[in-house]
């Protein structure tokens, strides 16, 4: 029996499919085993040939072979144009950019621009962290520089500690630009509960990659740890 050309392209193709869907599963359930508590979102072929790109829940990147018997966990790195890329953050900050667009807007607590918006960030913040509250007074210049600042709850002492019952009581607030500006102030705020997003933002910062506070992340999903001054930020963003 003779087989046409176009059947024998498929069979080859076929197998090929079932070869990296073989690799695939095996490397999921080779980290998985070996790596206690890693929780594999995907796995697929990378830009450089034989190495697989594994994304994982805590935003960690590891690359491996075919079997998962070695790994890399850090950024890849291309040459672009004679400009050195970073592919890893890039492919980051394009899924932080979906997980924040995804955020209803009553969810957060916003400090609108002056007059027209000219571009627009959101911080994870911490009452008590001091750069979260100097990067606070920071944020009437941003606003008067068109800058929207779209802040995010991100405890850092965790669920149920004092921090996270402040922040809860500023998101429950009925004035909760107010109640957070006080909170950040030091100003003891009235103590509330409600239904809140501030568990669920704390563990979305922690997928995104946030390590501490503030972290500053932009339209984009490029992320700015730290505190920055007004003028530095607003420079940053092309607005001055």
């Amino acid at each position: 029996m003779k087989f046409g050309k176009s059947i024998f392209l498929a069979a080859i193709a076929g197998m090929f499919a079932l070869t990296a869907q073989a690799d695939t599963a095996k490397i999921k359930e080779q980290l998985s085993q070996s790596i206690p508590g890693l929780q594999v979102e995907s796995v697929a072929k990378s830009e450089i040939e034989g190495l697989y790109r594994v994304e994982s829940s805590n935003s960690d990147t590891i690359f491996t072979n075919a079997d998962a018997s070695f790994f890399i966990n850090g950024s890849m790195f291309a040459v672009q144009e004679g400009r050195v890329v970073n592919l890893s953050e890039q492919r980051k900050g394009a899924k932080r950019a979906e997980q924040l667009a995804a955020i209803a807007p009553e969810d957060r607590i916003v400090f609108p621009a002056e007059g027209e918006t000219k571009a627009r960030i959101a911080v994870f913040t911490d009452i008590d962290c001091g750069y979260c509250r100097k990067l606070h007074k920071e944020v009437p210049e941003l606003n008067r520089l068109g800058v929207e600042v779209s802040y995010l709850a991100y405890p850092r002492a965790g669920i149920g500690s004092p921090s996270y019952d402040k922040i809860v009581s500023a998101w429950c607030s009925e004035d909760k630009l107010q109640a957070l500006t006080e909170a950040k102030q030091g100003i003891s705020i009235p103590s509330k509960t409600c239904a809140n997003p501030v568990a669920a933002q704390f563990e979305l910062g922690g997928q995104m990659g946030v390590r501490g506070t503030p972290a500053i992340v932009l339209e984009d999903g490029t992320m700015v740890p730290g505190y920055m001054p007004a003028q530095q930020l607003a420079k940053g963003l092309g607005i001055l």
